[in-house]
């Protein structure tokens, strides 16, 4: 998937413009690269497209990962996008879901071990069969 397509599935998904969708995905990957472990982030982030790589400052040196729940996730999503933590959780799950049709789907099973149970409702949309599809019937 390039770069175009992931802002664009992420704009419709959150029913906003592809330069707010931008800014949501780069507010749920920085924080996603806090919370994964260093070669976690290395291993997601060659498989997303060039520019939604800088956001995750893949660096091996940090393998530790930071320890906190979904509803600390969405705090600092709220905080770096500039929305109130519902529009946030929802940028989450777009994000998420755009993420799994990027990336493998092992890739994205790795990705899934490493956040706990809290995350269900974030994680969870990307994960059912068909989650494309039933986006507009909700």
């Amino acid at each position: 998937m390039n770069y175009d397509t992931f802002v664009d599935q992420v704009a419709q998904r959150t029913a906003t413009s592809s330069s707010r969708a931008a800014e949501l995905i780069r507010a749920t990957l920085e924080t996603l690269a806090e919370r994964l472990t260093g070669g976690e982030v290395l291993d997601l982030a060659v498989q997303l497209p060039a520019p939604l790589r800088l956001p995750m400052r893949p660096t091996p040196d940090i393998e530790a990962a930071e320890r906190f729940g979904a509803a600390e996730f969405v705090a600092r999503v709220a905080v770096r996008a500039g929305v109130a933590e519902p529009a946030a959780r929802d940028a989450a799950r777009a994000v998420f879901t755009t993420i799994r049709e990027a990336v493998t789907g092992g890739e994205f099973d790795e990705l899934v071990v490493q956040l706990p149970r809290d995350y269900r409702d974030m994680v969870e949309p990307a994960l059912a069969p068909g989650a494309t599809l039933r986006r507009g019937r909700s």
